[in-house]
């Protein structure tokens, strides 16, 4: 019966969380195994930015609204400690140094943006602060969390460093980029840098996408996200640099932090006024074709995985958590076809 079957969850971020989560809603016992820390490294520093129809047409729409539900669901739930806020999201487009003349905009930006559209309202996108949002979800699930780094698969568990065998019914590998197990396909990490301003209630629950042109000609793409606790997320600046072995080591390139501080401290004076509360660099995952990993793993029984949901991993955590306790535990996903992210459809990597 599922609540004695013991499953063990290799990576403590949101993917894990709620997989943990809705694991225990069955009835099961998870066990987490972390090397860093919970929320310590994509799902701690994102920008918990949501949308319901924004994968509309690829396989992952699906997915994505039945998790924008369950985002409200399960702030409704367990009280929201996290920030659940709904938004209203605008794109735009600025220059640096440059006015806009008298563009469209919104009161709490610079004359340097003009507001091409509204992409999005209160019932379509939404924010929620990713770290409390892993933090509680785990907490909520009331999964052992242990400390230790996953070396491989034992029969009946998972092997870590230093040769401690973790027995489970079930195990699941979880660790965004750091997934590749020996027979997966490849994933790999893809760098993101952002900053945490403090600006209290300057700005309002409005969320901005920009297409933004440096002085030199080179154009980012700015993303602004106003959260529940007063605090704005900033993020403009992606690389492919190398993944260090251990989530604990991911440094920022040179010059990231001030290049993107500049470009922030532009485009509104409540961000040109506010302190800085966090800079941050992390490694979201990523596969050959840029849809997930979720499902069974092919001829090893019991073994599963669930990562590579680069930009949209705070997003459809919650579905594909559900979705994970339902395949392990009862055989099959309820709400949501799995079909299109099984790891079978991808070459597998060589170790």
């Amino acid at each position: 019966m599922s609540q004695e079957r013991r499953i063990i969850i290799c990576g403590g971020g949101v993917i894990g969380a709620a997989i943990a989560y809705f694991l225990s809603l069955k009835g099961a016992r998870p066990v987490v195994i972390e090397r860093h820390e919970v929320a310590g490294a994509a799902s701690g520093k994102s920008g918990g930015f949501l949308a319901l129809d924004w994968c509309r047409g690829t396989p992952l729409d699906r997915l994505a609204r039945r998790s924008f539900a369950l985002h409200a669901e399960l702030a409704e739930t367990l009280g929201n400690p996290w920030g659940f806020r709904r938004l209203a999201t605008y794109a735009g487009q600025a220059a640096e140094g440059r006015s806009a003349g008298r563009p469209a905009r919104l009161p709490w930006l610079g004359d340097n943006v003009a507001i091409t559209g509204q992409i999005g309202g209160p019932e379509t996108t939404a924010l929620v602060e990713p770290h409390a949002f892993t933090t509680g979800l785990m907490r909520a699930s009331g999964a052992e969390v242990k400390r230790g780094t996953v070396v491989g698969l034992a029969e009946g568990g998972v092997t870590l460093e230093g040769g401690e065998i973790v027995p489970g019914d079930a195990v699941v590998i979880a660790m965004g980029p750091w997934s590749n197990f020996d027979g997966l396909p490849q994933v790999f990490g893809l760098k993101g840098h952002s900053l945490v301003f403090k600006t209290g209630d300057a700005i309002p629950a409005e969320a901005l996408f920009l297409e933004y042109q440096e002085a030199g000609g080179e154009v980012l793409t700015p993303e602004i996200f106003p959260r529940a606790d007063g605090t704005v997320w900033a993020c403009a600046i992606s690389s492919t640099a190398a993944l260090p072995r251990d989530p604990a080591d991911v440094a920022a390139d040179a010059g990231a932090y001030a290049r993107l501080e500049a470009l922030c401290r532009s485009l509104a004076p409540a961000l040109a006024e506010a302190p800085i509360v966090a800079r941050q660099a992390c490694f979201r995952p990523v596969t050959e074709d840029g849809l997930p990993l979720i499902g069974a793993v092919q001829g090893v029984d019991g073994v599963y995985v669930a990562t590579g949901h680069s930009v949209w991993g705070m997003l459809n955590a919650p579905a594909t958590g559900e979705a994970m306790a339902g395949l392990i535990l009862d055989g099959a996903a309820a709400h949501v076809d799995l079909t299109p992210f099984a790891p079978g459809r991808l070459r597998r990597s060589i170790q």
